[in-house]
């Protein structure tokens, strides 16, 4: 299947058997200005990412339209010219699921591609799935068979084998040819704004706008019923094992599991002796974090009086039971209706900011995440439905 953009899967495909090395600053430099005269590249990252808060690159693959590259971050030290093809509007970015690929690409390159298409969250409104895996998507759309052999790489190591590579240059050799159906589908089904708005969203979500962990806590809905003294304490403690994990470049289980940081403040320990009565707490943690953790329990009350702590939201009354199920349904039957994936549509997370956006007049507002196209599409029927309710 050529396309008259000339990216020719089939041709890429063979040129994966032997993709392009590129292990110099020169030669990055020299690739990325033949980059940015084209109308759209794709891209992958292979990483580690077991002992460490921030994945380690361990390999950039990109596809243009003749060729599959292998882009070595273990070899090259001035990533500008790959930055700037990354800020050039020019030039589309194409990623499969790439929440984790922006993770990385924002730390280490301290940007973002952009404009991106992610083929995996079109392919939702194309109605190919939700969240469907490359593979799967690649039988459906190409018939293209792949194999799973390398998915457990050490892709740190030098040199890859020759699988590594080919494995590796197949990620990207298939994104323009799937890419160009979907957009061509979208472009029939005039949701093509529609899905330019929620790459824009995935840019936005990439950024870490909570550095400092002082957000994390609300996400425990379990303590949400805490006095406000140990509610402080546990936005206070998850905050600072936000700020350790970054600081000392390790998972956050490493410093603190979450279970452990809920049992400390469900049974307050006053001193080392009673801390290290925290089931499963390792001695370690008591001997190197045990005074920072219990300072920050004997700080509580007047931390919460100085800069008092947003309660947890408290999950939601069992009378929204049958309600949630008929507001899912007013957004599954408009999905089915636009043949796209309902999950799409309607997350929970806006479900839920919804339902808790009612202010003292009872009126509902739609959360950020139900403007834009989904207002028309859903958030009106949602509000009209909530009325009802009243």
């Amino acid at each position: 299947m050529t396309h008259n953009n000339g990216y020719d899967w089939q041709r890429l495909e063979q040129a994966a058997q032997q993709p392009v090395w590129i292990d110099s600053n020169a030669s990055l430099a020299q690739h990325c200005l033949h980059w940015r005269s084209l109308p759209m590249v794709a891209l992958d990252t292979e990483f580690q990412r077991v002992d460490t808060f921030y994945p380690i690159p361990g390999l950039i693959q990109l596809a243009d339209d003749r060729c599959c590259y292998l882009i070595d971050p273990l070899a090259i030290d001035d990533f500008s010219p790959l930055a700037a093809l990354f800020g050039d509007e020019s030039v589309l970015k194409i990623l499969h699921a790439s929440s984790e690929d922006l993770e990385l690409f924002q730390h280490s390159l301290g940007v973002l591609p952009r404009p991106l298409f992610d083929t995996q969250v079109a392919g939702a409104f194309v109605g190919w799935g939700f969240t469907v895996g490359l593979q799967r998507m690649l039988e459906q759309a190409l018939g293209v068979q792949m194999g799973k052999a390398e998915t457990t790489s050490d892709w740190l190591r030098r040199p890859l084998t020759q699988e590594q590579e080919r494995y590796a240059a197949l990620d990207v050799a298939y994104l323009p040819a799937v890419c160009q159906l979907q957009l061509d589908e979208l472009q029939r089904r005039g949701m093509k704004a529609w899905v330019e708005e929620e790459m824009l969203a995935l840019l936005d979500n990439a950024i870490d706008h909570d550095p400092e962990g002082w957000e994390y806590y609300l996400r425990f809905s379990q303590m949400s019923a805490l006095p406000p003294h140990k509610t402080a304490a546990l936005r206070d403690l998850t905050a600072w094992r936000e700020r350790e994990c970054r600081r000392r470049d390790v998972p956050r289980n490493r410093v603190l599991r979450n279970q452990q940081l809920l049992d400390i403040i469900s049974r307050w320990p006053r001193n080392p002796g009673e801390l290290s009565q925290v089931p499963e707490l390792k001695r370690r943690v008591v001997r190197e974090d045990g005074e920072a953790i219990l300072e920050i329990l004997q700080r509580a009350v007047i931390e919460q009086a100085q800069r008092p702590a947003e309660p947890v939201p408290k999950p939601l009354h069992v009378i929204w039971n049958k309600r949630l199920k008929r507001l899912k349904a007013i957004a599954r039957e408009q999905a089915e209706r636009l043949g796209m994936a309902p999950e799409v549509l309607l997350r929970r997370r806006d479900l839920e900011a919804l339902i808790r956006s009612r202010d003292e007049n009872g009126e509902y507002h739609l959360p950020r995440g139900l403007q834009g196209w989904r207002r028309e599409v859903v958030g009106e029927a949602l509000l009209a439905q909530l009325r009802q309710y009243e």
